[in-house]
């Protein structure tokens, strides 16, 4: 019974740990992140797409480029040019001690802990104190860096053909069909 009840919790978690599908950004949704977007003129908009800590930085671009052009076309135009354009990256590293790790002095001595000083070469003295870790006992901590990536894009919306010689402009209808295949929308409620 106890093995069912942990696989079902690793089912339940491994569900929840996937990259953010191609969704409006709405807060409680099942996979955090997606695309919004704020209208500023009447063919201008400033476009978002947010990623969580597994979608790549690529994904995050071009589900950005994607709802730019699904925008262009739902306000009837054919083409877009992206006025400005940046990627954001947030980074956070967590350092946890390793749960199974319990050392030799005992949870008896409270903020107390031993430590000592040895001298590295090139450095000096230098102290370790265990509450603090060291090289020494770098196996007993988990180090994890986190990213997350969103981009943005003001871009400027027009019907006919796209402007010639504007590297920045982009033709809609082709961008929707070229990128369509790699969107990954969300999984449909069960």
């Amino acid at each position: 019974m106890a093995f069912a009840a942990v696989l079902a919790l690793s089912a339940g978690l491994v569900a929840c740990a996937t990259p953010t599908p191609y969704q409006p950004n709405i807060r409680g949704q099942a996979t955090s992140g997606g695309y919004s977007e704020v209208r500023i003129e009447s063919n201008r908009f400033r476009v978002n797409f947010a990623g969580n800590s597994l979608t790549s930085r690529e994904t995050v671009e071009g589900y950005l480029l994607f709802r730019s052009a699904e925008l262009t076309l739902q306000n009837g135009d054919d083409w877009f040019s992206i006025v400005d354009r940046q990627t954001n990256k947030d980074t956070r590293t967590y350092v946890e001690p390793d749960p199974l790790y319990h050392p030799w002095y005992g949870p008896g001595y409270g903020y107390w802990r031993p430590s000592w000083r040895y001298y590295g070469a090139g450095y000096g003295w230098r102290g370790w104190d265990p509450f603090w870790g060291d090289p020494f006992w770098a196996d007993r901590v988990d180090v994890r860096t986190v990213e997350k990536f969103e981009a943005s894009a003001e871009i400027v919306m027009g019907k006919g053909s796209k402007p010639t010689g504007d590297t920045r402009a982009f033709d809609a209808h082709a961008v929707v069909e070229n990128l369509r295949p790699r969107i990954q929308y969300p999984a449909p409620p069960k």
